[in-house]
């Protein structure tokens, strides 16, 4: 089996545990402490995404006019985004209100991406890499998909929240795709930028999108628990990946 067709089986893996686990999270519903527990959760796995996968990347490039360009265009990209949809997010939430949060949908949609040109250049390295690294992204992407799930029933309708979700995991295997393709060969500089970029984006997610919301709920040790564990869980995947 040649590399794209491994691509093309493998990144169905995480595609699919996300999609599983925001229809999981649609059909329990969680109540306050749950989903507060899951975005902590989610949360820890995006940060030790951020502290395994992209940060030593970027450091080894060294890269650091275009790390500065690719980090300021992501956080400027993300205030955009907020700027634009502050007023539908920050809406009332009531029964009639379909307002879509675009602010945690777009940091997670970034977050996918990179991870799919993460999985796409890891089979383009090695196989047993590649294997690993969609094992660990799996683990991701089914806090991701409950996470988004979370929130999404609060705001639009469950078929609509089914779509969103399987909509942000087709990106992932779009992008894994392209990883393994396009971006194979791309030079350092444009790595740097595509992965600072990322960086900047998914700092925002944790800090200014799924942990704002997570404390909206009373916090416990618990909670705080579940940030560590998830953090805790992607390094140990990651010493394998």
């Amino acid at each position: 089996m040649n590399v794209f067709n491994k691509v093309l089986l493998f990144s169905l893996i995480p595609v699919l545990t996300m999609v599983s686990g925001g229809i999981i999270a649609i059909v329990k519903k969680p109540g306050g402490n749950v989903r507060s527990l899951i975005l902590h959760f989610a949360a820890g796995v995006v940060f030790s995404v951020v502290a395994v996968e992209i940060l030593p990347d970027i450091v080894k490039n060294h890269m650091p006019l275009m790390t500065i360009i690719g980090f300021s265009f992501g956080f400027l990209a993300m205030i955009g985004i907020r700027k634009l949809t502050e007023g539908k997010v920050d809406a009332p939430k009531t029964a009639c209100n379909t307002a879509i949060p675009w602010g945690l949908l777009t940091g997670i949609a970034v977050d996918i991406i990179i991870d799919g040109l993460l999985l796409g250049i890891g089979f383009a390295a090695g196989s047993t890499e590649g294997i690993l690294l969609a094992i660990a992204l799996s683990v991701e992407l089914l806090s991701l998909g409950m996470a988004t799930a979370t929130e999404l029933v609060h705001s639009v309708s469950n078929k609509k929240s089914v779509a969103l979700i399987v909509g942000l995991a087709f990106s992932f295997f779009v992008s894994a795709v392209l990883g393994a393709t396009i971006l194979q060969n791309a030079s350092h500089a444009v790595m740097d930028l595509v992965l600072s970029f990322g960086l900047s984006a998914l700092l925002f997610l944790v800090t200014e999108e799924l942990l704002k919301e997570a404390h909206e709920e009373k916090e416990t040790i618990w909670h705080t628990s579940a940030f560590f564990g998830g953090f805790l869980l992607f390094v140990i995947l990651g010493m394998y990946a």
